[in-house]
């Protein structure tokens, strides 16, 4: 399957703001591609019109060279002839039918000979888990099964795309567990682009190869997980993305802790920057009992612990610096307790500094010397 490429789009439906107001993104083929964002950001809207089920106001869709959308052109694809398969978030099962007639479905649609149709709806329920419950309805299955039926539906038709709208938010969390590790492994072995919308930042970074972060239909980054969560592009990027959520500081005159880190801050960025805010991530925070045993590059304030909460396996240390509450995660138990003085510092590489419109601040090139 070629790139999935949107060029403009525009989704208008009587009222303003539009809810998509001017996407620009390209789906690399293979890919699995999370739609990340808040509720009525427009991430479900973007994959309905991919789909073929809304039509954009303005803008061009394109796969590989093949235009199946184009409002100015007047040229559209109908779903069913775009090759890409839509699992909805809640399962759309034919309760009347088993959920071998399920499976088989858009085989029969398709007029695919009885051996063929067989052989493939034999070989997704194998894959899937579920061909003992073949003779049973939905309504006999769990949530789980349900999904995975659900699943097994659009695999069997093989779509070059597969679309996911929030499959996972109507389970549990044990079985969203088992589900991602169901999706990551469906993408490994059938070599489909993907391309799944959530709300759930923790889902996107564990199943996503590529995330684009949305935000009332605007792109805000799109990148590889890891880019994501350690350079955000922007604040919004930074505050979406984590959890325990990123710490800010706002870099304004006469604030302790903004004075106690703005000579590290300001030997972070380029000379001249306009530093609005920093973000440093709950793990990159550590504790020492004194100054004295900082690091001399690191940036650091005095704080207070207000709180210690276990969360199985990892800690997470409310602090208390210069008026300001400050998580800290870690795997080590800490020995600090409520109430006790403490420093807490950080290394100047984990600074995530925005300027005063809250866009990362490029971080200042070494100088190269011979």
């Amino acid at each position: 399957m070629p790139a999935i490429t949107l060029s403009g789009i525009e989704k208008n439906y009587g009222a303003a703001p539009s809810a998509v107001p001017n996407l620009n993104l390209t789906i690399p083929d293979g890919e699995f591609v999370c739609l990340l964002g808040p509720s009525g950001c427009g991430k479900t809207t973007t994959l309905r019109m991919i789909a073929g089920l809304e039509h954009p106001t303005r803008g061009r869709i394109q796969v590989g060279e093949k235009v199946v959308d184009d409002v100015a052109t007047g040229v559209f694809v109908p779903a069913e002839k775009r090759g890409m398969g839509l699992v909805f978030q809640n399962y759309a099962l034919w309760p009347h039918l088993t959920i071998e007639q399920n499976i088989e479905f858009g085989l029969r649609l398709r007029k695919v000979a009885k051996k063929t149709l067989e052989a493939r709806v034999h070989e997704v329920m194998s894959t899937m888990g579920i061909e003992k419950y073949r003779g049973r309805y939905p309504s006999e299955l769990s949530g789980g099964q349900q999904q995975r039926v659900a699943l097994a539906r659009m695999l069997a038709v093989n779509p070059e795309v597969l679309l996911l709208d929030e499959p996972l938010s109507n389970l549990d969390a044990r079985l969203r567990l088992e589900m991602r590790s169901e999706l990551k492994r469906i993408h490994a072995q059938y070599n489909s682009t993907v391309v799944l919308v959530t709300h759930d930042q923790w889902e996107a970074m564990t199943l996503a190869t590529r995330i684009a972060v949305l935000n009332e239909g605007e792109l805000q980054q799109e990148g590889t997980p890891n880019e994501i969560y350690e350079q955000p592009a922007n604040r919004f990027v930074a505050e979406f993305v984590g959890n325990p959520p990123i710490n800010i500081v706002e870099m304004v005159e006469g604030d302790p802790l903004a004075r106690d880190i703005g000579d590290v801050v300001s030997r972070v960025v380029e000379p001249g920057s306009e530093v609005g805010s920093v973000g440093i991530r709950p793990e990159s925070l550590r504790l020492a009992d004194s100054i004295d045993e900082v690091p001399l590059e690191a940036a650091a304030t005095s704080a207070t612990v207000t709180g210690i909460l276990p969360t199985g396996g990892s800690w997470i240390i409310e602090l208390n610096a210069g008026g300001q509450n400050l998580f800290m995660s870690t795997s080590d138990q800490p020995e600090a307790v409520p109430g006790s003085s403490v420093t807490v510092w950080t290394k100047p590489k984990y600074l995530n500094v925005f300027d005063t419109a809250g866009l990362r601040l490029p971080a200042r090139q070494p100088v190269l010397t011979h």
